[in-house]
């Protein structure tokens, strides 16, 4: 019996080597005349898949849609439903990469020298529908505007200008994660087993060394609480017109310029975002409070476990998070705000403490995270039962009006 369960296993584990390799090319054109990319889906067999459901949001953003074999625009425009011909098959169309805010300014940004933008963009999600026994290996392509040095995307670089896109947890391998191109500088270092890259556009106010500085004092403590082992980290910024914040994608994370490593608060947007990419925390049902504080806790945490913060600016910073949570009476709402944020970021230390009281220091707030680590979603109540089984015993912390 033992022996047909390790054939099961070595056949399950074999399968994708087995299975008939694709290519699928996207083929990118940067257009920062009208702030659009010019975009060519390419397989190089057709019949391989049967249909791409794709989810093309709001109406505008994707435009000029081009096919071989048949291209349907579903939903008032919604979604489009491609069913490539035989053979080597392309659908190309245009999408806007360049978004204003509602304020004037930007989210993304394409300029005459350099383009900021969100890989997810590039190609919208889809629904996958291909041939059994078929396993599509995707790769992305750029070309640049005439005087454009270079392009930087979170994904491994397997030629000029060429990337490999490999997402292990989706069936769909699409470009995701912040991107940059242009007449841009890039600093590099190996923190573990991870390249991490800080780019910017030249002249745009980007301490590209500060950052990886910072990055590379916390990088041992970030490791020990989440060990996830990324091929690439990029860091992206610029200064004109963008949005003054900070803000993760896929291995990658967006930073204005003008944002301080550490705020005056005493909290860090790039060490919160840092920490929202490793650690990668969904949830659902009114639990938003569970990923906000804990990214919180740890820009905060990590910075201290590194000895970048004295006990004076920690208390400090204690006082700080009770000001801005006091009026706080429930942690449970959709988007957390930096009220609610602050409460849970006490209610987590809290925990913590309790944790490690009860475990004699052998168990800590990180072993609950590490669990979360795993979950692909998780609510209030899991949170408890998952803290509850770390601590040993029924939490009194938990037990706190605001979770209710």
């Amino acid at each position: 019996m033992q022996c047909h369960w390790l054939l099961a296993l070595v056949l399950l584990a074999s399968s994708s080597a087995w299975a008939k390799k694709v290519n699928l090319d996207y083929h990118v054109r940067l257009l920062p005349q009208s702030g659009q990319a010019e975009v060519r889906v390419v397989l190089a067999e057709g019949s391989a898949v049967r249909s791409l459901d794709f989810d093309l949001g709001k109406a505008g953003a994707y435009s000029d849609f081009k096919a071989d074999g048949q291209w349907q625009l579903q939903g008032d425009g919604a979604r489009g439903r491609w069913q490539p011909a035989p053979g080597k098959s392309q659908l190309s169309y245009r999408v806007q990469l360049a978004h204003r805010l509602a304020n004037g300014g930007y989210e993304t940004r394409m300029t005459a020298d350099w383009a900021l933008f969100r890989g997810d963009d590039l190609v919208p999600p889809a629904r996958l529908d291909q041939q059994d026994g078929t396993e599509l290996v995707a790769r992305l392509s750029f070309e640049l505007p005439s005087g454009w040095k270079s392009v930087e995307t979170p994904w491994p670089r397997i030629g000029k200008q060429r990337f490999r896109i490999d997402n292990v947890s989706r069936l769909f391998d699409r470009p995701t994660g912040w991107m940059i191109a242009g007449t841009i500088g890039t600093r590099r270092a190996r923190l573990g087993e991870t390249e991490v890259s800080v780019a910017a556009p030249q002249g745009q106010g980007m301490r590209r060394l500060d950052n990886l500085t910072l990055l590379t004092f916390v990088w041992p403590q970030l490791q020990a609480v989440f060990p996830r082992n990324p091929s690439k980290l990029l860091l992206v910024g610029a200064r004109d017109e963008l949005w003054r914040g900070a803000r993760a994608g896929h291995n990658s994370i967006y930073l204005h310029s003008s944002r301080p490593l550490v705020s005056e608060n005493g909290s860090s947007p790039l060490l919160r975002e840092l920490v929202h990419v490793f650690a990668q925390i969904n949830d659902r049902q009114a639990s938003d409070w569970i990923g906000e504080s804990l990214n919180e806790y740890y820009a905060i945490e990590l910075l201290r476990r590194a000895g970048g913060m004295t006990d004076d600016r920690y208390h400090a910073l204690q006082a700080a998070l009770e000001r801005r949570g006091a009026g706080v009476t429930s942690l449970r709402t959709e988007q957390a705000d930096a009220a609610v944020t602050a409460r849970g970021v006490l209610l987590l230390q809290a925990l913590d403490r309790e944790i490690r009281l009860y475990t004699h220091n052998q168990r800590s707030l990180d072993d609950v995270s590490r669990a979360l680590m795993r979950l692909n979603s998780v609510t209030t109540e899991e949170f408890v039962q998952l803290s509850e089984s770390v601590l040993g015993r029924a939490s009194e912390v938990l037990s706190s009006k605001l979770l209710r």
